[in-house]
């Protein structure tokens, strides 16, 4: 079939989330389409390693894996990776930040949202290219390296594991973490923050809650050479070496959003205005009801989930299978179902936890509590998992 004759499924953005439901598609679509994931990195990017190797040397460039293989041995051969920002959606075309096939205009029959939120670096990286985001992460190292004391700004999962991290790379080190509340990682239950609070008394974490950080418009060194201030909301100040930003996640919702684009048929019926992410249904399309062939899935989703990768995978299957069923002239029936909220943490280089709240029924959460991590974080297993065939160390700059 030739590719102009094939009609589009639309995926914006390819982290976990995001490949979860293009992959999902392409194995249900029939072959009248096929799958187009829209993703301005050059690599993959795994989101989940970025603390760790921001802090240990030797593994950055593990983080950013090859999109070659995604769609690997699915029966369509014209599912493709487009590498482009989204700019703008309108209700049957997206706009793109650069040409594919000779046009910035992609038409659909249907699209997915999965565009999730933006943490601050290095949660994330600034650039979309591998080579200048690896040079980043050695830079940032090397500013650790160089500093006698490093403040963590954000009792958050990133916050907390890079604390841990830095205490058992460098003991010598002061560490602090300063929080804005007396709860660490407040979505979960306080038994987490307890579990929190304990380890860092055992690894010598200063912690310094219930007050925020005024963070300047600059941002903080990062060189790690020299001393500076940093400054409270209630007056005080600390004096550190360097400073990590792990404060909140913004929605990734500019394209949604853009002037031009989608009308809603009524005031915020696309974006709840209180947290910015897309309204959705219990089927994940868009709540408004002008467009009901246009999906959210994941982080950008308004769905009540907690903002993770696994309960995002299971909303991708939910939203593709719904998709496989519309362009089979049936109607979306796959509903999520929202489960306590759960994690799986490091809390140094070996020590993890995996934490869930407790289900309705239930006054305790489920933790359990393990040693058997590893520096790298078992990087080599999630390039398997990817697809990639390594035959020489040098395949992982690639």
């Amino acid at each position: 079939m030739a590719v102009s004759t094939l009609r589009n499924v639309v995926v914006v953005g390819g982290s976990y989330v995001g490949v979860a439901a293009a992959t999902e598609l392409a194995s249900l679509l029939p072959a009248t389409h096929r799958v187009l994931l829209i993703e301005p990195h050059s690599h993959f990017h795994h989101l989940f390693a970025f603390p760790r190797f921001a802090i240990v040397p030797g593994f950055e460039h593990k983080a950013f894996i090859p999109y070659t293989s995604l769609f690997a041995g699915y029966p369509n051969a014209q599912h493709e990776v487009v590498r482009a920002r989204a700019v703008s959606l309108q209700p049957q075309q997206l706009t793109l930040d650069r040409e594919w096939h000779g046009s910035k205009q992609l038409s659909f029959d249907y699209l997915v949202a999965a565009t999730g939120s933006r943490l601050s670096p290095p949660g994330a990286m600034e650039d979309d290219d591998k080579a200048p985001s690896v040079a980043y992460l050695q830079a940032y190292q090397q500013g650790i390296k160089r500093s006698n004391s490093v403040t963590v700004i954000g009792g958050g999962a990133v916050g907390v594991q890079m604390a841990c991290d830095l205490k058992e790379v460098y003991p010598e080190k002061d560490i602090t973490l300063i929080h804005s509340r007396s709860q660490l990682m407040p979505v979960y239950h306080e038994g987490l923050s307890n579990l929190i609070k304990k380890r860092f008394a055992e690894l010598g974490i200063n912690l310094v809650t219930e007050s925020r950080v005024v963070v300047p418009a600059g941002g903080f060194p990062t060189t790690g050479t020299s001393p500076f201030e940093i400054t409270l909301q209630d007056g005080r100040t600390l004096t550190t070496d360097f400073a990590i930003v792990a404060t909140g996640q913004i929605p990734n919702k500019q394209f949604i959003t853009a002037p031009g684009g989608l009308e809603p048929s009524a005031p915020d019926s696309l974006i709840n205005p209180k947290s910015g992410y897309v309204r959705v249904r219990p089927t994940l399309q868009f709540s408004d009801p002008k467009y009901p062939h246009l999906f959210a899935v994941g982080d950008i989703a308004d769905s009540g989930a907690h903002k993770a990768a696994r309960p995002g995978a299971v909303q991708a299957a939910v939203a593709a299978k719904n998709i496989a069923a519309m362009l089979a002239g049936g109607a979306p029936s796959e509903t999520i179902t929202v489960a306590p909220a759960g994690i799986h943490l490091t809390l140094g280089l070996t020590q993890n936890v995996i934490f869930r709240n407790p289900a309705a029924d239930q006054t305790e959460p489920f933790i359990n509590l393990k040693d058997d991590g590893s520096r790298d974080m078992n990087i080599d297993g999630i390039w398997a998992r990817r697809g990639i065939k390594v035959a020489s160390p040098q395949d992982y700059h690639l």
